[in-house]
């Protein structure tokens, strides 16, 4: 168990810091919603129905498809965008996809290589490119489910306040949608941004997201 927890240490922290995050936000969401359903003197949620709830979906789903974006558009700017000194970027000379020898994949990949990774055929195209297609196919996900959470959102406000609903193929073009989204999607692009600039100029003794201590400024692409 020891070995276990030793080996999956990092995964495991930040599933724990999931989990405990996700459940207070289900909590301080669901008190707040049942205050504000008492201040219009509306029926209260219980509390799994809250969490089964547009608006519980919609506050989450709008947080994780734009985490899912930042990682998708990240991945494709870093195979051919560079940027000189930054640790989250790769030598300035190794910009673009790199030669199968470096990669080790086809007849280069070795002993105790991934099995996709030796055949040099579509298949090993495919698991080339399995994060960079992970990602966008959650971010998809997220993102188609954040919009029906919103819209459903959004219509139930409509009808408590005599409006009229209107069908999911009009929501996504209104000013509403693109507001809960855009939001998000500016945070997690100004936060690659700084962490590309700041692993630069400043460092973290034993972290591998920073460069060593004593690296130059200008040395690209290394861990400390």
């Amino acid at each position: 168990m020891r070995r276990f927890l030793k080996e999956n240490g990092l995964s495991l922290f930040f599933l724990a810091l999931f989990l405990v995050t996700i459940i207070g936000q289900s909590f301080a969401g669901w008190f707040d919603f049942n205050q504000e359903q008492r201040d219009h003197g509306s029926p209260t949620y219980s509390y799994w129905r809250f969490v089964a709830s547009s608006h519980f979906g919609g506050a989450v789903l709008e947080n994780w498809q734009s985490e899912w974006l930042q990682f998708l558009v990240f991945t494709m700017a870093a195979i051919w965008l560079l940027q000189k000194g930054s640790n989250e970027s790769k030598k300035l000379e190794e910009a673009g996809m790199e030669s199968p020898q470096k990669q080790r994949i086809g007849k280069h990949a070795g002993p105790r290589s991934p099995r996709w990774a030796r055949y040099g055929d579509w298949r090993t195209h495919v698991y080339a490119n399995s994060f960079l297609i992970a990602m966008a196919l959650i971010f998809l996900g997220t993102w188609a489910g954040q919009s029906v959470t919103n819209w459903t959102q959004h219509n139930e406000e409509q009808i408590d306040h005599n409006g009229t609903s209107i069908p999911w193929s009009t929501y996504i073009h209104t000013a509403d949608f693109w507001e809960k989204t855009l939001q998000n999607w500016q945070s997690e692009f100004l936060a690659v941004g700084v962490m590309v600039i700041f692993t630069v100029y400043l460092r973290q003794r034993g972290s591998p997201e920073s460069k060593p201590v004593g690296a130059a400024h200008d040395e690209t692409g290394t861990s400390g």
